[in-house]
């Protein structure tokens, strides 16, 4: 296929590239570069890989590069409650505004396949802490970041009639693991670096629950779903993550410790959090045979060879935070 990946340069799409290369796909990335592009030298001189400058918000730009796609994968975001936050209005325009404008050229183009990157956060708080939510629960967001992802959702399923357009909307459990561009701002990359280099880390509701997917394992669920029959993924939503990885807080830093034995913790308690939920994913496992590769324990350990190997100078750099 002559895929479009929006947002290709940054954390899960710097390792997605490289995975629908090798799978023999064109690959057009289009990306504004907010933190830099040398994610991407390791394919820059691949025969199937095309780079785009530009940014999601201009309708001009997606229009030319949604032209000659067979699928379009769309990552681009601003990531994160903190990020969106912080600018509320470029949040919505790139998130809500922009995404919406690439489903309309989408279609207009001929485009077949759309996966659209959204997140488990659209779950919010779980209404029993003892169960597991699915595709079909009622979602709940209690942030920005998770509005805008819930009403990306909604306008694709919406626009699912008719033989050649595929939409398929994947809801990813919190990203963790190394990439061509590190992230030290999501959970389990934090805690770890945090305890392994400044031997101390403070840890607020620590009780609360949370699922977590390898990046890697993110980036293979992706290329599953591309590569599924049409009539498996049409108008569908998955959660993409394992059930056995949804863990509290306080379940990390336990599996982080022996990296780290002289570190110190402090929990804050706090009896209420926006965001609680424990997600199940069999969906994703019976219908399309998704299985991931790596735990959340062979990710700190991965994390935590990076932080001893002298690799990255300093981890504090704005560049590996959103």
């Amino acid at each position: 296929m002559k895929v479009l990946v929006t947002g290709g340069a940054g954390y899960v799409g710097s390792t997605l590239v490289p995975f629908l290369l090798g799978a023999g796909n064109h690959v057009r990335v289009l990306d504004r570069l907010a933190f830099g592009g040398e994610s991407l030298l390791g394919v820059w001189s691949h025969p199937g890989f095309e780079f785009v400058a530009g940014d999601v918000r201009d309708r001009a730009v997606i229009q030319n590069v949604v032209s000659g796609c067979d699928a379009v994968i769309h990552l681009a975001a601003i990531v994160g409650d903190p990020a969106c936050a912080r600018d509320p209005e470029l949040a919505k325009a790139t998130n809500l505004d922009a995404s919406l404008a690439l489903i309309d050229e989408s279609r207009k183009a001929g485009v077949q396949r759309f996966i659209f990157a959204s997140t488990c956060s659209n779950y919010g708080k779980m209404k029993d802490s003892n169960s597991f939510v699915n595709e079909d629960a009622e979602l709940s967001p209690v942030s920005l970041y998770a509005e805008t992802k819930v009403q990306v959702e909604e306008a694709l399923l919406k626009s699912a009639g008719g033989n050649q357009w595929c939409p398929t909307p994947l809801r990813f459990a919190t990203v963790y693991g190394v990439s061509p561009r590190m992230r030290f701002d999501l959970t389990v990359n934090e805690f770890t670096i945090e305890l392994l280099t400044n031997k101390k880390l403070t840890v607020f509701g620590e009780q609360f629950w949370r699922p977590y997917v390898h990046v890697g394992d993110a980036a293979r669920g992706i290329l599953l779903v591309l590569s599924s029959p049409a009539e498996a993924i049409r108008g569908q939503v998955f959660n993409v993550g394992a059930t056995d990885q949804n863990f509290q807080k306080k379940q990390l830093v336990e599996m982080i410790a022996p990296y780290a034995p002289d570190a110190s913790v402090e929990y804050v308690h706090k009896n209420e959090d926006p965001r609680d939920y424990r997600v199940c994913f069999d969906r994703i496992t019976k219908q399309l045979g998704y299985r991931t590769t790596r735990t959340v324990v062979q990710g700190i350990e991965e994390v935590a060879r990076l932080a001893q190997s002298k690799i990255i100078g300093n981890f504090k750099e704005q560049k590996y935070r959103n």
